[in-house]
């Protein structure tokens, strides 16, 4: 009955992993009995758990994708400690046990934590800044953010139960086959992607038909903000990227399972083909994390500079031609691998081309700053920090477009050094600028800048001290992957590297007390504006926290920035008459799928195949069931509209009154 899930499941077979397995039983029970606690259940189900609003969905997003990216941490500083340890024979992880943690960082700091953050951020901004009540399917969004977390608690349960995959966060055949890793670390790797995968992909559907349906009368294509057309583009990559990760991961299960040969070398089987479908995946997931992040760039270099974004069409453009290359360079990823010489020189000079929109946007947010009056908000040390890094990623990405070079460099920690170059500035980096800009349109209240600018430090050097060394170690010739290092004269890099995590990770904690301080001081924080930046788009013109209709009327839109148009010309925002606004209703079925996923899934992992199917006819029934439902929204009349926007503003006005 419980298939292959027996005692020897427990992690008892290493202290670090029974320590792991431990902090996640603790964590979970401390969150639960906080919660009890200060008696938040019903708060939470009525205004999260339940919800179809594509704020709060944006909002889980962001809370799920922090809780990761410090669990995705916690695995990048322990591979820190021990290589710097083993460099004299020590260390302090066994060799599959070192595998499984750098499979789970990246798996998780690339699908559960970026992956999401993008989710949030462009659910919570883009239908406002197109004057949209809500994304085209409120519905579907819930179940794509509940199918993201369930693939989530399944990653997460692999601390307590089995091992995560051994095969790296690409998951390569033949050695993610059943033959070669024969244990449940490799079919959570696939189940997790796969349910995930789901979820992403409904979420481009989403955002695309939305943006393309839901815009404010007037908003044409070429008046809507930066942001919205990252967000758009981010949707078309995802339409185009992830079925064939989709199948890539569903054939190798196959292979595993019922022994299918489509990645093996038997029966006609070629794991290139895995590669080749993996990386079609794999180069345009890079881009659809980093427009979205120079979407966030783009609004914040303009508000903080109090000028219009330096050559919009421009930026336009830049995006659609990174769009459409992003998916003709897969191939550099495997330069190596023994394609001719041909093929390798197209993919070589396609990589190089994607580099010149990706300067065209850098010179333009220089541009947009330049004789600006740059206000320095945390926002901006994120984004000016972005530069300086990014165009040090951006000259070795091009070294590694260099065939001859790439055959030298490929398989050392530069690649890893350069990948992060690519990663941390150009898309965390922006997704906490974002983070610090648009954190009181979600709330309420500004966060505290102090914080905000030593996170940015710690974030900063942090960055410099651990990836430069790796820089110079690949260099060197040092493999990436490799747990052990026999060369004792690495150490001092090695040790550099170390304390730069150890930054990064003051830099993380700095984010909390961020967070801390600012629920502490919240009545001084408070923007009572709704403005509190003098921002130039339309989530700026309703207050804060955005009320749950967005717009109590539709604005109407006749330019770019129409909102600092606005302003600027002394006038509120063109607005449609006032009318009965409808809003869909709150649901538990789209929770209920994402746990029947997740269970269903460790059903399927474990072999517990009468789980799997339980689970499966679970969600077959609420398909069915969904279907049945003809009218799934309530009506708030235009008088209770207005009556909430009264209250929003005298609420405003009060607390400006008792902080003045």
């Amino acid at each position: 009955m419980l298939g292959r899930l027996t005692y020897d499941s427990l992690p008892f077979y290493s202290p670090v992993a029974f320590g792991g397995a431990l902090v996640t039983v603790l964590g979970a029970v401390a969150a639960v009995g906080l919660l009890t606690y200060f008696r938040l259940w019903g708060w939470l189900w009525h205004n999260y758990l339940t919800t179809v609003d594509h704020k709060k969905i944006g909002i889980m997003y962001i809370v799920f994708a922090f809780v990761m990216l410090v669990r995705g941490f916690v695995d990048a500083i322990m591979m820190r400690a021990h290589q710097m340890l083993s460099a004299f024979g020590g260390g302090f992880l066994e060799g599959d046990h070192f595998a499984q943690v750098f499979s789970a960082h990246g798996t998780i700091m690339i699908f559960f934590m970026a992956t999401p953050f993008m989710s949030g951020l462009i659910n919570f901004v883009m239908p406002q800044q197109i004057g949209a009540r809500d994304v085209a399917f409120p519905y579907l969004n819930a179940l794509s953010f509940w199918l993201t977390a369930g693939a989530g608690g399944l990653v997460l349960i692999s601390l307590v139960l089995g091992k995560f995959s051994t095969a790296g966060w690409t998951g390569y055949p033949p050695y993610s086959g059943a033959a070669r890793t024969p244990g449940v670390g490799v079919d959570y790797w696939i189940w997790a992607l796969f349910i995930s995968g789901w979820g992403t992909t409904m979420s481009g559907i989403n955002f695309l038909v939305t943006i393309l349906r839901r815009r404010a009368p007037g908003m044409t294509l070429m008046r809507m903000p930066v942001f919205t057309w990252t967000a758009a583009c981010t949707s078309v990559i995802i339409l185009i990227a992830f079925p064939a990760l989709t199948v890539a991961i569903t054939l190798l299960g196959l292979d595993r399972v019922i022994g299918t040969h489509f990645f093996t070398s038997d029966a006609g089987g070629n794991f290139m083909n895995f590669a080749n479908m993996f990386w079609m995946w794999g180069h345009p997931e890079v881009y659809l994390l980093v427009l979205p992040a120079f979407g966030v760039f783009s609004e914040v270099t303009a508000t903080f500079s109090g000028k219009p974004l330096y050559g919009y069409s421009a930026m336009v453009r830049a995006t659609l031609v990174i769009t459409v290359v992003s998916a003709l360079v897969w191939l550099h990823h495997f330069f190596t691998m023994g394609s001719s010489a041909t093929v390798n020189a197209v993919f070589g000079i396609a990589t190089m081309i994607i580099g010149v929109p990706t300067g065209l946007k850098v010179f333009n947010w220089m541009f947009t700053m330049y004789r600006g009056r740059v206000r320095l908000h945390s926002a901006i040390y994120w984004t000016v920090g972005f530069i300086v890094l990014f165009v040090i990623g951006g000259a070795t990405g091009v070294m590694h477009a260099i065939v001859p070079l790439d055959f030298n460099l490929h398989n050392t920690t530069f690649l890893v050094a350069h990948f992060h170059n690519m990663l941390i500035p150009g898309v965390l980096f922006g997704f906490l600028a974002g983070y610090q800009y648009w954190f009181p349109k979600a709330i309420g209240f500004t966060l505290d800048e102090k914080w905000g600018k030593l996170s940015f430090w710690g974030w900063f050097s942090g960055f410099l001290l651990v990836f430069m060394p790796l820089y110079a170690l690949g260099l060197m010739g040092l493999p990436r992957r490799t747990g052990q290092i026999y060369d004792s004269s690495l150490w001092p890099l090695l040790t550099v590297s170390f304390i730069g995590a150890c930054a990064v990770l003051f830099g993380i904690i700095a984010l909390g007390v961020q967070l801390w301080v600012s629920i502490r001081d919240r009545n001084r924080l408070r923007d009572t504006s709704g403005d509190p930046w003098d921002g130039r788009t339309l989530e700026w013109s309703v207050p804060s926290p955005t009320p749950e209709f967005n717009f109590a009327r539709i604005p109407r839109v006749d330019g770019i920035d129409s909102f600092a148009m606005a302003k600027r010309a002394g006038e509120p925002v063109p607005v449609g008459p006032p009318e009965d606004i409808e809003m869909p209703n709150p649901t538990r079925s789209a929770m209920a799928a994402g746990v029947l996923a997740f269970l269903g899934g460790f059903g399927a992992i474990w072999e517990m195949w009468w789980l799997f199917g339980i689970c499966a006819a679970g969600m077959l029934l609420i398909v069915i069931a969904r279907s049945f439902i003809d009218h799934d929204e309530h009506e708030v009349p235009a008088s209770e509209v207005e009556r909430i926007m009264q209250s929003s503003r005298a609420e405003g006005m009060a607390v400006a009154g008792a902080t003045s």
